[in-house]
């Protein structure tokens, strides 16, 4: 089992960068694929961006491609997302999530483990 805990969301405004932090409990990170998630108010969650076990493979959903960068560093059993040009549409709760399968896939029944979430509010 695996316990996640977000970090680093907050208020910017429109154009501007935020990182968010994932990090993961237990000594076994490096077997899952990680994905980031966000769900807007009123509004079903949606993926953002996933990464393999060894982080060598990435994925992104078309809102934040070239925008958005996931990384991970199994040394620090973190995961990251950097966040740049934000936009308002960004705003939302941003989950990050465990999947013991590696699949790195966009569908979050795939993901075993979630975090807590942490807002991100982007004003224009």
């Amino acid at each position: 089992q695996v316990q996640l805990v977000e970090s680093g969301g907050g208020l910017v405004q429109a154009g501007e960068s935020l990182r968010l932090s994932c990090a993961a409990s237990g000594r076994t990170f490096s077997r899952y694929a990680m994905g980031w998630f966000r769900q807007a108010q009123g509004k079903e969650r949606e993926f953002v961006a996933a990464i393999s076990r060894s982080g060598g493979s990435d994925y992104y959903a078309d809102p934040v491609k070239g925008r958005f960068t996931i990384s991970r560093d199994n040394g620090k059993n973190t995961v990251y997302l950097q966040m740049n040009s934000l936009k308002p549409e960004d705003t939302a709760v941003y989950y990050c999530a465990a999947d013991y399968r590696g699949l790195s896939s966009p569908n979050s029944r795939e993901y075993e483990y979630w975090g807590q979430g942490t807002q991100v509010t982007v004003s224009s």
